[in-house]
């Protein structure tokens, strides 16, 4: 049987993971097999070598806190290690209940909904409120899973430059045209950049929501325990009510140190995505027993302030250490400090010095940041020390110095 001369098969698998491999951007998973000190993931095991983290979500380091392990273990025992369902089964447990209602409270929204993932929150989120004959507007550097949701919900995407708000405005004001007029328009974000650590202008987005009639839906993934004068992140630190923004999405997996994922609104809102979110609707729902590991995180969250006190004051001397030893940041407050390199050679090089000095710090690349912005994503932990900071900027300062005289 012939082939058209038109049609040709897929690349190999081996050919496309020869042209990463070219291209400097084949990723390697690294196994942690342990964590070398008690109740904190500062201290990774990785290929027998003891590293410190400096390249993880954890920011409030309560991922191992005796509490947050005690009672997931607790829950484990009564409630078993997974729900057995879907949440419209028999998988909808007390503890998820009541942690739905607790993140509620914390975020000041009438219900929130749980979800098994992040990703799967936000593909609820547009999927379910956006179609054929709507419109959703992003930021250029929205997380991969915004991107995916609005193209999977048939609405016309559209992307504005990255934290630009005169241009998401723009496109606001601009008619929706006669060959397919427009029902309704939404814009989504996140609230503070998983690569870049800065935020995004939330207040004049909001007004420009509020000005044409458009939802503004937030991805704080990142934001939420860390920023904010109560940790209610990213709305909280820039004045925003959290009422003009009828969907918030929050994961569990960074500040709260557990698993999963949230959205946050109005009532109708929650009921709605209850009836009619794929995502939320044909899965197993998250363990009862990490639902309460979350329920003790998020108290704990609440209790113990000096964590994002300390987490941002660690972050802030990081940056004034690397001014002096003359290491180029970007305009970032928070715990997510990125130093762009470049050209992906250049950041696996200065990845692999450090790793050899006993830290780690991820290189990351393209297609998770744009071409020629390979950076090094540096993160910092309440579990972090003063010392450990030092010693980073230390060997970060020999790393680059180390790559520039090899070039």
């Amino acid at each position: 049987m012939r082939t058209s001369r038109s049609m040709r098969p897929p690349p190999s698998p081996e050919t496309a993971l020869a042209e990463l491999e070219r291209q400097q951007l084949l990723r390697v998973r690294h196994t942690v097999a342990d964590y070398a000190e008690p109740h904190s993931t500062t201290h990774a095991i990785v290929a027998g070598r003891r590293l410190l983290n400096f390249c993880g979500n954890d920011y409030l380091g309560l991922a191992r806190h005796p509490e947050v392990t005690g009672a997931l273990r607790e829950a484990a025992s009564r409630y078993g290690v997974g729900s057995g369902a879907s949440h419209l089964i028999t998988g909808h447990g007390r503890e998820h209940a009541r942690l739905e209602e607790e993140l509620a409270a914390f975020v000041g929204s009438e219900r929130a909904l749980l979800f098994s993932t992040g990703y799967m929150a936000n593909l609820a989120a547009l999927t379910t409120f956006a179609g054929r004959a709507d419109r959703v507007l992003l930021d250029r550097l929205s997380h991969a899973s915004l991107i995916d949701a609005a193209l999977l919900s048939g609405a016309r995407l559209r992307r504005f430059a990255h934290a630009d708000a005169a241009a998401a405005e723009r496109m606001l004001a601009e008619p929706s045209g006669s060959m397919r007029p427009q029902r309704s328009t939404i814009i989504a974000t996140d609230g503070l950049f998983s690569m870049d650590g800065d935020l995004a202008p939330l207040a004049r987005l909001a007004l420009a929501a509020r000005a044409h009639a458009a939802w503004l839906i937030v991805d704080d993934a990142h934001g939420l325990g860390v920023l904010g004068k109560r940790g209610r992140g990213t709305l909280e630190h820039c004045g925003v009510d959290v009422r003009e923004v009828p969907i918030l999405i929050g994961t569990l997996g960074k500040a709260f140190g557990t698993f999963g994922a949230f959205i946050a609104g109005p009532a109708a809102v929650i009921e709605l995505l209850i009836q009619r979110a794929r995502s939320y609707i044909y899965t197993t729902a998250l363990p009862q027993a990490v639902a309460a590991a979350t329920r003790a995180a998020l108290a704990l969250a609440q209790r113990e302030s000096w964590r994002r006190e300390r987490v941002l004051a660690l972050t802030a001397q990081f940056r004034a250490a690397a001014v002096t030893a003359g290491i180029p940041l970007a305009a970032s407050f928070t715990p997510i400090q990125p130093l762009i390199l470049g050209g992906a050679r250049e950041v696996l090089a200065v990845s692999r010095r450090l790793f050899d000095a006993g830290f780690w710090v991820a290189a990351i690349r393209p297609p998770t940041v744009p071409r020629n912005a390979a950076r090094l994503r540096l993160t910092f932990s309440a579990a972090h020390t003063e010392e450990q900071v030092g010693a980073l900027v230390h060997a970060l300062s020999g790393a680059l110095h180390g790559m520039a005289q090899a070039s």
